[in-house]
């Protein structure tokens, strides 16, 4: 036993404890969860009419007194189980909103629908793949003595790739400052887009809820240069969202036309710093829309949501743009595993967040995420579904059911999270043989021509 590693020595301790099956349960119901929370408590649910308990459930008949639930982190590089879920919950709401399904009709299907991306500007040159990097006939170099081109032909993979040409000519300031921002930048983007489609309707602006109703999902992504960019699906209904049909004006072509011109339009000025003056941030000039058609022309539905599902479960750690973690301190920041790229932008949102003006951005609390502060995921109301309903059906699928007149009495308490050597070995192996599970049952419907 002594010549074992200690995560062996602990997953043969805890197999070996008369408690290990129930302990193995509640692994198994947090589908593998890498970093569980431990909860301690009791509920009680009572009729309603004659406070009889029809149930109880209590801690203590569990093994070390706790109840283990899911941690719910979305990043894969934080929990795999966890994000696995979250991205086919993610995959489901944004289905919903363009196939219909969830309680949602089918019928916004048929309506004007967008797949539109969103791209921050340029803050100086940096390298790219695919194709000839950075070609320049008369060659020339900046002001710091640096190359302006660059004749390689990148890898998609090569570490160059999105790395400034001189990081001295590169505007870090605007970078971070633009990322700060961008929530607000969309805020107003969605505004535009509601105030020209009423506009090119001749409708009042403020009437323009009574007429239609711009629903939309969207999802920010970090590029290779560590920008984020928005990628939205955008549907018009009618003014009581998706069981009602949009006006005749309603059409694709009009709100393609608006949200080119609002894209390009829509700017947010800075606080005003000695340091750095006034910015006018707006979007980058590219930017993509792509038609949904209702009968297959075009990007695929499924595709669209699973695209969006896929970069909901990617965390900083992985897309190389900043940490999962946040950082407390500049020897934080020296220590973290980043380019010299991110690392340059995770110092200046440090910078920056120490100036007062800059104070309501709270720069230093998302320096992990070079500033971002937006949600990585977020929909109008109307859109389709949420995730809690999503949970709720799950559970109901499950046989957890809410009993009808009955009230429920429960008291909890945080114990603690996470899993000691052995169980995090054992956690990981549960949480791959669902997986393996799940890949034989959607092969098997494939192979059936059910659907997955």
């Amino acid at each position: 036993m002594r010549h074992l590693p200690e995560a062996d020595r602990d997953a043969l301790r805890i197999a070996q404890d008369p408690d290990f099956p129930r302990w193995l349960q509640q692994i198994t119901a947090t589908g593998g969860c890498a970093h569980p929370v431990h909860l301690s408590g009791h509920t009680t649910t009572l009729d309603n009419a004659t406070g009889e308990i029809l149930r109880h459930y209590d801690t203590r008949n569990e093994p070390g007194e706790r109840l283990l639930v899911r941690c719910r982190n979305r990043r894969s590089t934080v929990c795999g189980p966890c994000s696995r879920l979250h991205a086919g919950d993610t995959f489901h709401l944004v289905r919903a909103g363009l196939l219909g399904g969830k309680n949602v009709p089918a019928s916004v299907r048929t309506r004007p629908r967008l797949f539109v991306t969103l791209t921050a500007p340029s803050f100086g040159a940096v390298h790219r793949a695919g194709q000839t990097c950075r070609p320049r006939r008369d060659g020339g170099a900046c002001e710091h003595g640096r190359p302006l081109g660059c004749g390689t032909v990148h890898a998609p993979d090569a570490p160059a790739v999105g790395q400034p040409l001189c990081p001295d000519c590169y505007d870090y300031t605007a970078h971070v400052l633009w990322h700060a921002h961008a929530s607000k930048l969309w805020d107003r983007f969605v505004i535009d887009v509601r105030r020209r489609l009423a506009s090119s309707a001749g409708i009042v602006q403020s009437r323009f809820a009574h007429h239609a109703r711009l629903s939309f999902a969207r999802i920010a992504e970090y590029q290779k240069r560590a920008a984020v960019h928005v990628h939205t699906v955008v549907r018009l209904d009618g003014p009581d969202g998706p069981t009602d049909e949009p006006p005749a004006w309603g059409t694709t072509d009009r709100l393609t036309r608006a949200v080119h011109a609002s894209a390009q339009r829509v700017t947010v000025r800075t606080p005003y710093s000695l340091a750095t003056g006034e910015l006018e941030l707006s979007w980058g000039t590219q930017t993509d829309v792509c038609v949904l058609h209702a009968k297959g022309d075009g990007p695929d539905d499924d595709a669209v949501a699973a695209y969006v599902a896929k970069y909901v479960s990617k965390g900083t750690d992985e897309t190389g743009a900043g940490t999962d973690h946040k950082v407390t301190t500049c020897d934080d920041i020296d220590s973290a595993r980043v380019s010299r790229h991110v690392r340059t932008l995770m110092h200046t949102c440090w910078r920056l967040g120490g100036l007062p003006e800059y104070a309501p951005l709270r720069l230093r609390t998302w320096t992990h995420t070079l500033g971002y502060r937006g949600h990585i995921l977020t929909k109008s109301r109307a859109y389709s579904t949420t995730y809690a309903a999503l949970r709720a059906q799950r559970a109901h699928h499950h046989g957890h059911t809410d009993t009808p007149d009955a009230i429920t009495d429960a008291h909890w308490r945080y114990v603690g999270s996470g899993h000691t050597p052995g169980a995090a070995l054992i956690a990981a192996g549960v949480a791959e043989d669902i997986a393996q599970n799940r890949a034989a049952v959607r092969d098997a419907l494939s192979a059936g021509g059910g659907a997955t």
